[in-house]
């Protein structure tokens, strides 16, 4: 027969967050796990209301009542609770009434599902990339062959050609073949594996702040916020330059050509997060870069297609700095996301601070 504290240290060890609630809607008892998903104290909170913990809607508060008042179960899948601290989850969550003897009290499972989605996304993403890639260099192999024929018929051409003011055009023809290859050789990125070493974030993002700082002459704002207790990464400190810059140059545009550049402000934001999961991959720590800008936001049809090579929001983009950014990232077996409307976007940029992870 297992006793009562053994099925209290059961309740204290599991990874679903539990929470039992009284016919009052009031706290009896939360697991660790259900107070570090809500990032609240259970002691603390013991007796409060259940709209103190997390809000979701009235109609949710609702069905709890009835749950109370009728006995009756029920789950609800992909919820959006909002926490104490303004934290938004999306969450699957079981309720589960239990008579007592003076009272119906309920017992709540709470599952997480952001994890579960940002996983699923970011496979979605990085098969897309997959994808890509093969086409672009599939591609690039098509259009580079047939310039080597043409720059080398344009070369041998000048030569037997009797006047020389004639030989501009062939110099046309073989700059405009040289052009064309540098840009599908942008399109393939780099081949060059990272060469990792120990590099201070804040240094390169302070490199990064210097040339955007003269390039916009003191016409825009930037603001830093710096978590000082973030350790050395291993990273190719010039890889890494490049990936933020283009991050923040495409801001630094955006808010120009929305003649926005004066009232323009870009933040530089590092903090760490833990049990943070890239991909399949559950880290312990990892690093978090954010690229604030106050400008008019991404148009919503360029969102999903916004790391692809030759997508750009500009007349005069290229449409290759972020895939280039996220080539660079991916090599550094990290992250890069994005969210933005009017007023506000913000690319993050995680990466891992230590070897020792898990499947996820």
């Amino acid at each position: 027969m297992i006793n009562e504290a053994f099925q209290h240290l059961l309740l204290e060890n599991l990874t679903t967050a539990t929470l039992l609630l009284n016919a009052k809607l009031r706290l009896e008892y939360m697991n660790p796990a259900a107070e570090m998903l809500l990032a609240v104290s259970g002691q603390r909170s013991h007796g409060q209301f259940i709209s103190e913990l997390f809000t979701e809607s009235a109609e949710a508060l609702a069905a709890l009542r009835q749950a109370v008042e009728e006995a009756h179960p029920f789950t609800k899948r992909e919820a959006v609770l909002t926490s104490v601290s303004g934290q938004t989850l999306t969450v699957d969550y079981a309720v589960t009434p239990i008579l007592g003897r003076s009272e119906t009290m309920l017992l709540l499972e709470v599952l997480p599902r952001d994890r579960l989605l940002r996983i699923t996304k970011e496979e979605a993403q990085l098969s897309k990339q997959e994808t890509t890639k093969m086409l672009v260099r599939g591609l690039a192999h098509e259009i580079k062959n047939p310039l080597g024929g043409i720059r080398g018929a344009a070369q041998l051409l000048a030569r037997e050609l009797p006047d020389e003011h004639l030989k501009d055009y062939t110099e046309v023809i073989i700059e405009e073949a040289d052009r064309l290859r540098n840009l599908v050789d942008r399109m393939l990125g780099s081949n060059k594996l990272p060469s990792l070493a120990e590099t201070n974030i804040h240094e390169v993002i302070e490199h990064v702040a210097s040339l955007i700082e003269a390039e916009s002459q003191g016409g825009l704002t930037l603001v830093r916020d710096y978590d000082p207790s973030i350790p050395e990464l291993f990273m190719d400190r010039e890889q890494m330059i490049q990936a933020v810059l283009n991050i923040v140059r495409n801001a630094m545009q955006a808010l120009a050509s929305h003649a926005e550049l004066g009232l323009g402000r870009i933040t530089l934001r590092t903090r760490t997060l833990r049990q943070f999961t890239i991909g399949h991959i559950r880290h312990r720590l990892v690093a978090r870069i954010e690229i604030i800008d106050n400008g008019p936001g991404i148009p919503a049809e360029l969102q999903n297609t916004l790391f692809y090579p030759m997508v750009s929001g500009r007349p005069d983009g290229t449409g290759l700095g972020l895939a280039i950014t996220q080539n660079i990232i991916s090599q550094h077996q990290g992250l890069i996301e994005c969210e933005s409307h009017p007023g506000h976007t913000a690319f993050s940029i995680f990466l891992p601070l230590e070897s020792g992870a898990t499947t996820a």
